[in-house]
Order: C-alpha cells, then sequence, then structure tokens
C-alpha cells in the first residue's frame, strides 16, 4: 500500500539521521569522560577506546528508543505541517492507522533492544569493570609513571620516581614512603635500579637516606646509604572483587530474585517496554498546530523522554530499597504511559474534544442560564 510504504520509508530515513547524530554525541561525551577517567588512574590509557566502545554499546538501547521516538515526531509533524495528514485523513485513513505500518518497521528495533538490554547490557559492563579491575590489581612496577606519586597494590607503600630511563629498571630521584612493623618509613635515594635475585625483585637505591618514626612512639631514627634494597611486589592481587549487580546476566538475576537484582530486571525490562510505549507516543503527540510550529512538539517529546528514563532510574532505586514492588512499578509506570498514549491516541483518531463530554456541556449550558440572568 502506498500510505504504509510511504510513512516506512520517511521513518527509516529519519531514523538514520537521527541515530547516526545521537550515537555520534554519547561517542564524544563518552570519550570525553574516559579520557578524565583515565587520568585519574581508574583505566589504563590504553584501553581508552575499548572503554568508551563497550560504555557506547551499553547506551545503545537507549540511543536506538531516543532515534526511533524522534524519528516518528519529526516524520508526522513534517507531514502534518505539510497537509500530508490532512490529505491522508481525507481518504478514510485515521490517526491509529499509523500504528500498523510503523509496527512493520519498528519490530527488528525492538528485537534489538531487547537483545541489548538482557544480553549485551550486562556483558559490556562486565567488561569495563573487568578491564578496570585489572588495572587496579597491577603490581607495583607495572605503576610505577615517572613524574607522579603512585600507590603500591596493597596501599601501604607510596612512591614516587622522578625520571624513568630504560624500561623501568632505572630511575632518577627516588622517594619511597610505607608503613611497617609499627613504624613509618621514609627513604629517598638519588638512583635506584630494578635487581633480581633469588629472594625476588627489589629495587636497589644509591646514595640515599631513610628516616623512621615510630607510630606510638616518639623515637626518631635518621640513616644514611650508600645502598639500600626494598623488596617489591610485582604480582597483582588476588582479592576477589565485588561483583555489581549490572554486570550479572539476566538468566542469573531470574535465578536469585532478592529486591536488588529485581531493580536491575526493572531497568533491562523497562528499556523494551519504553520503547514500545514511545511508539505509540510519538504517534499521539505528533499533531502539529499551524501557530505552534514544529519545534514545541519537539521540546514536549524530549522533556516526556527525560522524565520517563529518570522515573526508571527512580523505580530503581525504590525496589532496589523495598519501596516499590517489582510488579507495581512496572503496572504503574509503563502500564500507565501505555494507557495514557492509548487514550491520546484515541482522542486523535476519533477528534474527541472535551466539549462532547455530558459533564462540561453541563457547566456550559449552566454559565450561560446564569449569564443569561
Amino acid at each position: 500500500m502506498l500510505f504504509h510504504s510511504s510513512i516506512r520509508k520517511e521513518v527509516a530515513r529519519s531514523f538514520g539521521a537521527t541515530l547516526i547524530i545521537l550515537a555520534t554525541v554519547v561517542m564524544t561525551m563518552t570519550l570525553i569522560r574516559t579520557l578524565g577517567q583515565a587520568s585519574r588512574g581508574s583505566f589504563n590509557p590504553s584501553d581508552v577506546m575499548l572503554v568508551m566502545g563497550y560504555t557506547v554499546l551499553a547506551y545503545m538501547p537507549t540511543i536506538l528508543t531516543m532515534s526511533l521516538f524522534i524519528a516518528i515526531i519529526f516524520t508526522l509533524s513534517r507531514m502534518y505541517s505539510d497537509s500530508e495528514m490532512v490529505i491522508w485523513f481525507s481518504s478514510g485513513k485515521g490517526l491509529g492507522s499509523l500504528i500498523g505500518p510503523l509496527f512493520r518497521f519498528v519490530w527488528p528495533i525492538l528485537l534489538v533492544i531487547v537483545s541489548l538490554s538482557m544480553v549485551v547490557l550486562p556483558w559490556s559492563n562486565q567488561k569495563i569493570e573487568k578491564l578496570k579491575d585489572q588495572y587496579e590489581k597491577r603490581g607495583d612496577i607495572e605503576r610505577i609513571e615517572p613524574g607522579q606519586f603512585q600507590e603500591s597494590a596493597g596501599g601501604a607503600r607510596v612512591f614516587f620516581v622522578d625520571k624513568d630511563a630504560t624500561g623501568k629498571e632505572f630511575g632518577s630521584n627516588v622517594f619511597i614512603a610505607s608503613k611497617e612493623f609499627g613504624k613509618e618509613n621514609i627513604t629517598s635515594a638519588r638512583s635506584g635500579r630494578i635487581q633480581h635475585n633469588d629472594q625476588g625483585k627489589f629495587l636497589m637505591l644509591s646514595n640515599g637516606q631513610r628516616l623512621e618514626i615510630g607510630i606510638d612512639q616518639s623515637d626518631l631514627k635518621i640513616s644514611e646509604f650508600e645502598e639500600y634494597g626494598v623488596k617489591i611486589s610485582s604480582e597483582v592481587l588476588n582479592t576477589t572483587p565485588y561483583v555489581q549487580v549490572n554486570t550479572l546476566a539476566t538468566l542469573t538475576l531470574l535465578s536469585d530474585l532478592t529486591p536488588v537484582n529485581l531493580a536491575e530486571l526493572s531497568w533491562r525490562i523497562g528499556l523494551f517496554l519504553a520503547a514500545i510505549n514511545f511508539v505509540i507516543l510519538g504517534v499521539a503527540v505528533s499533531n502539529v498546530k499551524p501557530r505552534v510550529g514544529r519545534s514545541t512538539n519537539l521540546v514536549f517529546s524530549l522533556f516526556a523522554f527525560v522524565l520517563y528514563f529518570n522515573l526508571l532510574n527512580l523505580g530503581q532505586s525504590w525496589i532496589a530499597s523495598g519501596k516499590f514492588s517489582f510488579i507495581g512499578f512496572l503496572l504503574t509506570v509503563h502500564g500507565g504511559a501505555f494507557v495514557i498514549g492509548l487514550l491520546w491516541l484515541a482522542r486523535g483518531h476519533h477528534n474527541w474534544h472535551w466539549r462532547q463530554f455530558p459533564g462540561f456541556r453541563r457547566t456550559n449550558r449552566t454559565l450561560s442560564i446564569k449569564e443569561g440572568l
């Protein structure tokens, strides 16, 4: 049918253009934020592009939903402003007749959204946490950055190397502060080198001094040395990391329905349900009045999108804290948005007006009688 094909083609063009623009904006913002995190030591600088890719992949369900919502509103608003919708309506097509062709175009995108939210989203979050955990657990040698104060893997030692000569084996102006055996030790040396022997790996310091301060005592000891060895760790920590709920697979969440797991499930399921509701809401709110313009509808739609997703975030915290039940939240937020969208769509399809309701006519009649008296 000409009506169905024209709607699908124009929405597809708008959806593609919107998706490219939003993905580019999100990638730029994510890159800036990831670079900031890498500079603070949260990630390995060499893994910035990987972290950015995983983060954008985690944002894709939201990006797809927003692109679809904007594409539907932009396309139908243009058709209203160019009087194309008047032609379709005069040929017997109501606003509700748009739902069928739109969902025939949308259903592959909905499948992608549910796949991303249920499978890819926890996988990408898991990859990000794994990269962060590996960088956090690196050994003392890997932590050395010339010109920066660094903390050891166990957190008991802080060291500084002014200049790194060749492959982190030699350095100058070395500073080490540590706590061990009930004492605070501050060691400084003009140079240092890495030396391997049967007992492990040592940092051999040359031409320096060592200051020992008792933590519970007032004694102070200062010594100078020509050469001093400090054993360093090159192995990563073997502590079991805390597993965040957003990294757990969906089947794992379903196997243990705790409030925290249900809160995460509400977010993942909500991404799919929100996409369905936004298709209906996009058709319902796309009506453009000539005197108002298209920008007003678009601003209102973006505000509704932000409000909807803020409710999803709030609902996730409410379910986790036990303030709201899982089923109750889904019925209230997603079910409520679905009912509002259908009523709004029915109002546009049947051209309902508030004056048609009996209560409104009775109020107007009473007012007119009083004015006549």
